[in-house]
């Protein structure tokens, strides 16, 4: 069989857990996969020429991350109604009509939710980051039963677009707030890059952390304990890691890209966690 050639665009990607995720997910199956990294300022590209040439090197399709994701979504066909409103994309195949878009986001965190939470609703969350992951997760939340979101971003330009789309689909269950009145929320979730390898810091300062939070989750998993998961699990709240995030947009965006189910996730989870995760990147 030939190989499978796949990518990750993106920024901040040198310690992307992604190419151990499609490799070892692969090898369940005897399927031979390549996933390189690529970050366009390093190729002196912008984001659409980096596109154009990994689409001439032979590649079958990218995942794509923190600043592209609704850029992404300007330069793809969309195949459904979900993907169109959420505005952002992070995984894009090549096909001989175009590029196909779609948000395994959305999908992924959504499992995530389920796996770690059940049937339990949301109910009143603050969201702070309405970039692309925050946009899918926001929707997810929608879905999920969420009672009300709070949108909180540096950008109130963006804060506004995504709480108006939200609203003309939700009955206006979206506000725009700031980090200074989240007091009475249930949840508190982390969509920006605070935090992560290479950035640090907090997404919200700690005397604004809300007394009634019961859960928080952290779109971060680069590293998986971070200091938001800190002061999470300092105040009594459950902490959701990022990791499930990224594991089950992995798998799903794996599906897309070569037409097979993984053969068995707990066994790719084990494997992600461990050394082999090491020897798999190198």
């Amino acid at each position: 069989m030939d190989q499978i050639r796949l990518g990750l665009i993106g920024d901040n990607i040198s310690e992307s857990w992604a190419p151990a995720l499609h490799r070892l997910a692969a090898s369940q199956l005897n399927i031979e996969i390549s996933y390189d990294l690529i970050i366009p300022s390093r190729q002196g590209l912008d984001f659409e020429e980096c596109l154009t040439h990994v689409r001439n090197l032979g590649l079958s399709g990218v995942n794509v991350t923190l600043p592209f994701k609704q850029r992404a979504f300007e330069q793809a066909m969309i195949e459904d109604n979900a993907t169109r409103n959420l505005g952002a994309v992070n995984t894009l195949r090549f096909v001989s009509s175009g590029i196909i878009g779609y948000n395994t986001d959305y999908s992924g965190f959504k499992k995530a939710y389920v796996t770690e939470r059940g049937k339990d609703l949301p109910g009143e969350v603050a969201l702070i980051g309405a970039g692309g992951v925050g946009r899918a997760i926001a929707f997810a939340l929608l879905e999920l039963g969420a009672s009300r979101l709070r949108i909180v971003d540096k950008n109130d330009k963006q804060a506004s677009s995504l709480c108006n789309h939200l609203n003309s689909l939700s009955k206006g269950r979206a506000c725009v707030s700031s980090i200074g009145q989240l007091q009475g929320c249930d949840a508190v979730i982390n969509c920006t890059p605070a935090g992560m390898s290479g950035y640090g810091g907090l997404p919200l300062p700690e005397n604004n952390f809300p007394e009634t939070c019961g859960w928080v989750f952290d779109a971060v998993y680069t590293p998986v304990d971070t200091p938001f998961s800190v002061l999470a699990k300092s105040r009594g709240a459950k902490f959701i890691s990022g990791f499930e995030l990224f594991f089950f947009q992995g798998v799903d965006a794996f599906h897309l890209f070569t037409g097979r189910q993984v053969r068995d996730e707990q066994a790719l989870r084990q494997a992600l966690m461990s050394g082999d995760r090491m020897e798999t990147n190198k």
